[in-house]
């Protein structure tokens, strides 16, 4: 009795991980330990899912541990690597368990760029492997009984999760054998075997009959839902898996449903309700006479049929002389009450005993994703701290260069260079001068056109990719149900114009530089210049020595001293903004334990005012410090120039003094300027050499789909009928079904599912018998004596023997020598097949008979004869 059903495992094909693996680790994780130590977890996870996928499994539950370790293993990954056809595209292939396909348009099978599609199909090798394991085990040892009802609990518990997760999984149309319908149908039928398994093992241990009886009654209960919701789903019954399945179902139901009534017809006689007892046995010999006369083939209820007839045979004797108790119908018994020990396991990772996470060290997409979007906000903060202060030094250097400060204090001689000149000529000189200010010009435009071409170069592989999409979709129309690449090519393009808005604005930028470059070039060049032409460049002007020791002159100095110390504290105030830093991975991962989300706007923005508050309100301070000094700057150089006498001479000295300043103060912004372009251009291009990366990576996952949904289409096109279905007439079936007899029905097993049984094929005929040796001899002559009406003037005379033995003679045409007319009806693989009577040959009226025929039993003359120890090619009468 004890026939268990099990599920076939499904078929994946290789898929290699490491590479697009380990390339998204190398682009995502600096270079060093961690990155290797990253990379190697890769290639162990290639390895597990080798081990569990790619040979196969033994029916014991050290298979059934890798399968389950691959599936936490998927489970703990998929949150820290961006799994989604747009990012980190990997495409599965997985075939139906159940649908064997056919001759020309193979198995059938789904491809799909989902993780989630993966753990799902892993799950359900999981859970079939534990039907098999759990089929396989000794019913007949208290640890085969528990191991049993463990992994049959634990098959049910995973198809349900199956049934709850695959379509949110998958988002599109899964395969038959994943769909909720089957998988719901399968966790029903495990739970029941499950409840099965208890049964037997309350039996064993000889429990008493009332619980035996609700163990029993529930697992009825179990295979009757389990037929119905098989039964009743449309798409089910045409799996020969379920075909096989549905009457063991049925006999595993009457099964259980009658050693319910048997065991409480014990419970009934020990209650001394012998009709009741009767009653019972008479619906339990009812059931498995239902089974034996259905279901034999499937299920043996021998044993259990002998049990209960012994048992009513005995009742019915005592009742019919001792008791005579009435025996009421079956409809008026009681109740017989369920009694379920069985549950679904809960899928909850990890399943496996063992497990430890190959990439314990990385953080979630989430937090990854999130520590992305703090750290741009911590570099805007700094980068807005630090460009407030250079801001205010510029504005601060512009001033004082339009007031020709300090130079004019220095330059009371009205004679010689002024000190600070003097310096800014040999910084200017130290840097390189015009040469590298030029060099730098010459380089941003290369460094552009290189980004530009890469950017170019990416975006016209998806454009080339989409243009294949869309013509192919608009020749399959809806056959091609893949995501269009135009909806999943959008964040990519976003992207892309990301980085062309940025080109274009780098663009404008080096254009504003270079114009800088250009207004102040020739007072540039002049600070290049040695010390004797520099003084020769500049005007000389009547002395003004008066003004050496006045008050005025004293003042400016102290305000210019403060001035640069303001300078200086600003420079040392950046270099300790810059150095500010603090880890918000631990306050992101306790967030997303807590809550599943992480608020990062809310966490980051109170750290950065926390880390960078006291910083924004020192370089509030240092604005209006320089604000401060710079209004009594001006007001102390009106009253100076005042004092100065002025002349044409002294003007354009203090205007040649003024431009050599701002000269000196755009070559040093112009340097920096252009140093930032060109590092801003190269950390472009490896940006760019990414998303060219991404997009080479996703078109060539585009292109594998795209192969694979072909190929799918052309196994479907092949699939279909070439015409559309027509009626046969009615005198051939009634030949048909009145040749031969019924097929035998091969003999089928519920364990493992076997191919669909194809139409019986046409009847071939023996093999041919090799040619006999013979020479080719002369056609005898006719005879003379015979009647000129015998043969037609018309008919050829008799041809030679071919040189290979052909089929039996059969009169020819008049006119077509060689040529043989096949009877009527003649069909020469029909003959001893179903037992037609062989229809003799009518020759047509008027047509002559066969030239030189023999007399009758004898040869045809110069045919060669058949060895007498072979039988004949057609068989005879």
């Amino acid at each position: 009795m004890a026939t268990f059903i099990s599920v076939p495992l499904k078929k994946s094909s290789e898929v290699d991980l490491v590479k697009p693996l380990s390339k998204f680790v190398t682009a995502t994780y600096p270079a060093g330990e961690e990155q290797g130590e990253r990379i190697r977890a890769v290639e162990e996870l290639n390895k597990l899912r080798r081990s569990a996928l790619g040979r196969p499994l033994d029916k014991h539950e050290g298979s059934l541990e890798i399968l389950l370790r691959y599936y936490d293993q998927l489970c703990a990954v998929e949150p820290k690597f961006p799994f989604s056809e747009n990012q980190l595209c990997l495409t599965f292939t997985w075939k139906d368990a159940f649908d064997k396909g056919s001759l020309f348009g193979g198995s059938v099978k789904l491809a799909l760029a989902s993780l989630g599609y993966e753990k799902t199909c892993v799950l359900f090798n999981g859970a079939a492997l534990a039907s098999q394991i759990a089929s396989e085990q000794n019913l007949d040892s208290d640890e085969g009984l528990k191991a049993a009802a463990k992994f049959y609990q634990l098959a049910s518990g995973a198809f349900g999760h199956i049934k709850d997760t695959v379509l949110s999984a998958l988002n599109r149309e899964p395969t038959m054998d994943i769909s909720p319908e089957t998988v719901g149908t399968l966790s029903l039928i495990m739970l029941a075997q499950a409840q099965e398994v208890f049964f037997l093992k309350a039996t064993a241990d000889k429990m008493k009959d009332a619980i035996i009886a609700k163990l029993a009654n529930q697992a009825a209960d179990f295979y009757g839902d389990a037929f119905k919701q098989c039964q009743y789903k449309e798409n089910l019954p045409k799996y020969f898996y379920f075909q096989e399945v549905l009457p063991v179902l049925a006999a595993k139901h009457c099964i259980m449903q009658a050693n319910a009534e048997l065991h409480q017809s014990i419970l009934a006689k020990q209650k001394k309700h012998f009709g009741e007892e009767i009653a019972r046995l008479q619906h339990a010999a009812e059931l498995v006479k239902t089974v034996a006369s259905r279901y034999d083939e499937y299920v043996s209820v021998k044993d259990l049929s002998d049990k209960i007839n012994r048992a009513l045979t005995a009742a019915k004797k005592d009742n019919d002389f001792i008791y005579h108790d009435r025996v009421p119908e079956v409809k008026d018994l009681e109740h017989i009450g369920k009694a379920a020990l069985v549950k679904a396991t809960a899928i909850t990772p990890p399943l496996s005993q063992k497990f430890t996470d190959l990439f314990e060290k990385m953080v979630p997409m989430a937090v990854q994703q999130s520590m992305s979007v703090h750290n741009h906000r911590k570099a805007e903060t700094v980068n807005r701290l630090v460009g407030t202060m250079r801001e205010a030094t510029n504005l601060c250097n512009g001033v004082l260069a339009s007031l020709n400060l300090p130079a004019a204090l220095e330059d009371l001689s009205g004679d010689s260079i002024p000190q600070s000149i003097v310096e800014k000529a040999r910084a200017v000189v130290q840097k390189g001068g015009l040469q590298s200010i030029e060099q730098l010009i010459r380089d941003l435009p290369e460094l552009m056109t290189r980004n530009r071409e890469i950017l170019d170069e990416s975006l016209k592989m998806l454009d080339d990719e989409e243009a294949t999409d869309n013509e192919l979709r608009s020749k399959f129309n809806q056959r091609w149900n893949r995501t269009p690449s135009g909806d999943l090519y959008k964040p990519l393009r976003t992207e892309g114009s990301n980085f062309r808005n940025r080109l274009d604005m780098a663009t404008q930028a080096d254009g504003v530089v270079r114009e800088r470059y250009n207004t102040h070039c020739d007072m540039i060049a002049l600070l290049c210049k040695p010390e004797n032409e520099l003084i020769a460049a500049i005007p000389s002007a009547n002395p003004t020595k008066t003004l050496q020791g006045s008050e005025v002159v004293n003042v400016l100095r102290s305000l210019l001293t403060q001035l640069e110390e303001v300078k200086k504290e600003r420079d040392g105030l950046e270099g300790e903004i810059k150095a500010v830093t603090f880890d918000m991975t631990s306050s992101f991962l306790m967030a997303l334990a807590q809550d599943g989300a992480i608020n990062e706007e809310q966490l980051s923005l109170a750290q950065l005012d926390q880390s960078y508050g006291a910083y924004n309100q020192k370089v509030q301070a240092s604005l209006r410090r320089q604000e401060e000094l710079l209004g009594q700057v001006q007001t102390a150089h009106q009253e100076f120039s005042g004092l100065k006498q002025s002349n044409s001479e002294a003007n354009d000295r203090e205007e040649v003094l003024k431009k050599l300043a701002s000269a000196h103060d755009s070559y040093v912004e112009i340097t920096n300027n252009l140093n930032e372009g060109t590092k801003f251009y190269n950390n472009l291009t490896e940006f760019l050499l990414k998303f060219q990366n991404k997009c080479s990576d996703i078109v060539f996952a585009r292109k594998t789909e795209r192969d694979e949904l072909l190929k799918e289409l052309q196994q479907s096109i092949a699939r279909e009928p070439s015409a559309p279905s027509f009626n046969v007439p009615a005198y051939q079936s009634n030949l048909a079904s009145a040749t031969g007899s019924n097929p035998t029905p091969a003999p089928r097993t519920v364990f493992q599912p076997q191919q669909p049984q194809q139409p019986q094929p046409k009847p071939q005929p023996p093999a041919r018998p090799p040619p006999p040796a013979f020479s080719v001899q002369a056609a005898p002559t006719p005879p003379t004596n015979l009647p000129p009406t015998t043969l037609p003037a018309s008919n050829p005379p008799p041809m030679a023997p071919p040189s290979q033995a052909q089929g039996p003679p059969y009169p020819s045409y008049q006119g077509y020598p060689g040529y043989y007319q096949m009877p009527v009806g003649y069909m020469p693989y029909s003959y001893g097949q179903y037992n037609m009577p062989y229809m003799p040959y009518q020759a047509a009226p008027g047509q002559g008979g066969y030239p030189g025929a023999p007399p009758a039993g004898q040869p045809y003359p110069g045919y060669p004869q058949q060895p007498p120890q072979q039988q004949p090619y057609y068989p005879q009468q």
